[in-house]
């Protein structure tokens, strides 16, 4: 008899009395098989004849169920026990693990003979918290995205095993916050929205129109709602101490805090409140306390810092330096007493969140990410505790720097961290773990599987392998916590997302080998004819993968899209286009007029993001290792796309990913257009004879060609009926291609054609000259 029978049999469904909104959501899941069952509450936990109980049982209540397999359950499980007269019992000791759990019996097992449930199945889930954090599609930049269900995406986000999602995004497209004209600073209000976003206390109150934060607020509790039904825990993710309008210290001059913006790509300075003072503790208090009486299951805040708009006083990362009001430090002092006395005023304010927050759920946590904190790292570190977390992608470094290099090219140590390129543990990692255990705290480490730290816009890249790898070094090394960066896709946009299939199978199974799972998927979605061809092609797509070394960081995230590399045309000389035929592009470009990336791919503000050198060995590593793989992965499926229609109707597994691959190659193909530019134009300018600069015009005409090539190619992916990229149908964003797209293909195109052959330049002046000028004219 099969699982899918046993239900057909089962009289009753009970569950406890004020059960958990998500075991509710389960029964009526479990309903659509169990037509029979009438659904009873009833506070006894007993078996019976027909009876499937449905139950949150924490492990220090398992003695109230009389079952020996969950004599050892742990701090975390899950249980199934099914018997033919459709008796049994789903019990789980979280909200936050049943909705996956259960789903993944009836999405995947509901033909599995029932004799092998008889006895019980005890499952101990691989990670305490899966978190979304920086939730892409959710509530960052992404939630404008073409086709978006909230509901749909949180449904499957439960469905895929992440266990935390974060659930304050704005309301608006864009933050209310203004600007001068030519910054792009509003750009970065419309993520990791702060708390004076949702709420006001007294001190702050009708700093922003009352409509404006109740439309938030009702987004932020609509998104708690859906999180609860499914049984994630809700929280939050803002940049903190954020700064506030001018017009807060015209009422309130002496609380004026940390100049706190970056003095490049804003035009005007921008200032938080000084969190030195009680009041002003008292208004973030107060907050905090808002948000949780709105929201009671609010399980944590995640704060995020020095960056966008936000930062605490005189740290040392502050863009303009170290600053701040005139309470925390007097004149004179010397580096390392600024640094300790900044590093208790960061603790000072998290613990003010998490003693607000407390009084309403005693189990909420305040998470905060250590980079910035460079200059205070041993203050802050040793202060965390008692609920105080941290979020990470190696406790093993201090700020940025990343102790981790290329899996294939073990002297780049620029990756990008928790993705699936890094893929080592340090055994140094080990001890801070186990200290800030002993402290009372969490080490959250990021991991990133979906859409943002890599490969953006594009959605649904395939690596299941290294997702695999990636997930079992960091379970096998003891991290039972981790922070997924990016959130996850739209399903409707991505319905053959094998990343996070293979973390959610991984997350009930972490015993299982790579290729039994991943295979396992395949025949799924494809069936026992084509299963194999689609591991295969995946197969030699993750090799491509691996083979990319990456050109630069920047480029490989939201770089791609704030500075526009599909829609920019690439020519010797950006200049050379006259101002009105650049603006379609310029306008949307998240850059400001005296930025040199407006003329030079290898800069940003005053960032040096690559060298001619470097890439002229990305050049030739691209080409010796990622084309003839990933040519192979999209030729195996060109093979069988007529099949795959045939055999499995219209949308199908093999012409998702055939789209989704062809993507993948349109995008390194750009990084390598990129890296050719920089080498090309450079190689041109720093020429010393002929031959040089006749190398260098020639490697920039191969390049433009090419990349018209990819262009068309690219036009005719979006034609293709699959969402392939992040894209907003509500009007084009810096931080987001619109559904435009494809009308400024052509543009690029006649651009590059018409320029090509332009001499290669770059104005060495060009940030002082473009400085100068008024804006506008």
């Amino acid at each position: 008899m099969t699982i899918r029978q046993v239900l057909q049999q089962t009289q009753q469904i009970k569950h406890q009395p004020q059960a958990e909104a998500v075991v509710h959501t389960v029964i009526d899941e479990l309903k659509t098989l169990a037509m029979k069952a009438r659904v009873v509450s009833d506070k006894r936990l007993e078996r019976a004849d027909g009876v499937l109980t449905v139950a949150i049982v924490p492990p220090d209540e398992l003695g109230r169920v009389k079952l020996p397999a969950l004599t050892n359950a742990g701090d975390r499980y899950c249980y199934v026990e099914l018997h033919e007269d459709g008796s049994g019992w789903l019990l789980c000791s979280h909200p936050h693990f049943m909705y996956a759990f259960v789903m993944n019996i009836l999405d995947g097992q509901l033909n599995d003979d029932v004799a092998g449930f008889g006895q019980g199945r005890m499952i101990q889930p691989a990670f305490r918290w899966q978190r979304l954090t920086y939730d892409t599609f959710l509530t960052q930049q992404g939630r404008i995205q073409q086709g978006m269900s909230r509901d749909a995406y949180i449904r499957n986000a439960a469905r895929l095993g992440f266990t935390h999602l974060e659930v304050n995004g704005l309301a608006w497209p864009m933050g209310m916050e203004r600007g001068v004209k030519g910054e792009t600073y509003p750009m970065f209000y419309t993520y990791c929205a702060a708390l004076d976003q949702f709420v006001y206390s007294e001190l702050n109150k009708g700093l922003y129109p009352f409509y404006y934060l109740s439309a938030n607020l009702h987004v932020l509790k609509e998104n708690a709602r859906l999180a609860e039904k499914y049984g994630l825990i809700p929280g939050m993710l803002c940049f903190e101490p954020r700064d506030v309008p001018e017009e807060f210290f015209s009422r309130y001059p002496m609380l004026r805090g940390a100049r706190v913006d970056h003095p490049f790509r804003s035009f005007k300075p921008r200032y938080n409140m000084t969190i030195t003072q009680p009041v002003v503790l008292e208004h973030y208090a107060e907050m905090m306390t808002k948000i949780m009486t709105e929201v009671p299951r609010m399980g944590y805040v995640t704060i995020w810092s020095n960056d966008s708009g936000a930062g605490f006083e005189h740290t040392k990362s502050l863009y303009v330096g170290r600053n701040g009001g005139a309470y925390l430090i007097r004149e004179w002092k010397s580096d390392e007493e600024i640094a300790k006395l900044a590093g208790e005023n960061v603790l000072r304010f998290l613990s003010t969140l998490r003693d607000a927050g407390r009084k309403i759920n005693p189990e909420f946590r305040v998470i905060t990410r250590m980079e910035s904190f460079y200059g205070e790292h041993d203050t802050v570190f040793a202060g965390l505790g008692n609920s105080l977390d941290i979020e990470t992608t190696s406790l093993a470094a201090r700020g940025w720097d990343m102790p981790y290099t290329h899996p294939k090219y073990p002297e780049l140590r620029e990756i990008n961290g928790g993705t699936i390129y890094q893929q080592q543990f340090d055994k140094a990692e080990k001890p801070p773990v186990e200290q800030l255990r002993k402290q009372g705290s969490i080490p959250h480490y990021n991991f990133a599987a979906g859409p943002h730290v890599m490969f953006d816009p594009l959605m649904g890249v395939p690596s299941p392998w290294l997702v695999h790898k990636r997930l079992k070094m960091l379970y096998d090394n003891g991290v039972d916590s981790l922070a997924h960066q990016g959130g996850t896709f739209p399903p409707e946009q991505v319905p053959f997302n094998i990343n996070h299939e293979v973390s959610l199978v991984f997350q009930y199974d972490p015993k299982i080998n790579a290729d039994e799972l991943i295979h396992r998927v395949a025949m799924r979605w494809a069936g026992s004819a084509l299963a194999e061809i689609l591991v295969k092609a995946w197969q030699y797509a993750e090799m491509a993968i691996i083979g990319f070394p990456n050109v630069t960081g920047l480029y490989s995230t939201f770089g791609f899209t704030w500075c526009r590399l599909w829609a920019r045309p690439f020519v010797p000389n950006m200049e050379a286009i006259p101002a009105q035929e650049r603006a379609y592009y310029e306008d949307f470009m998240c850059t400001t007029p005296h930025n040199p990336n407006n003329v030079d791919l290898s800069r940003d503000v005053l960032f040096v993001l690559t060298t001619p050198e470097k890439c002229e060995s990305v050049i030739e590593r691209m080409d010796a290792n990622v084309w003839e793989p990933l040519n192979k992965a999209i030729d195996m499926l060109t093979a069988v796309t007529d099949d795959a229609e045939q055999v499995l109707g219209a949308s199908n597994v093999i012409y998702d990913q055939w789209i989704r691959l062809r993507a993948l190659r349109c995008w390194l193909r750009t990084q390598r257009s990129v890296a050719a530019w920089v080498t090309g134009v450079y190689g041109y300018l720093n020429a010393t004879n002929k031959t040089g600069k006749r190398r260098a015009r020639k490697l920039l005409t191969e390049m433009i060609h090419q990349e018209i090539a990819n262009t068309r190619e690219l036009a005719e992916l979006l034609r293709s009926g699959v969402s392939f990229m992040a894209q907003t149908d509500q009007g084009e964003t810096p931080l987001m291609y619109g559904t435009n797209l494809l009308d400024l293909l052509p543009k690029r195109i006649a651009l590059m054609e018409r320029h090509m052959n332009d001499e290669p330049y770059i104005d060495p002046h060009y940030i002082e000259r473009q400085a100068a000028r008024m804006i506008g004219s």
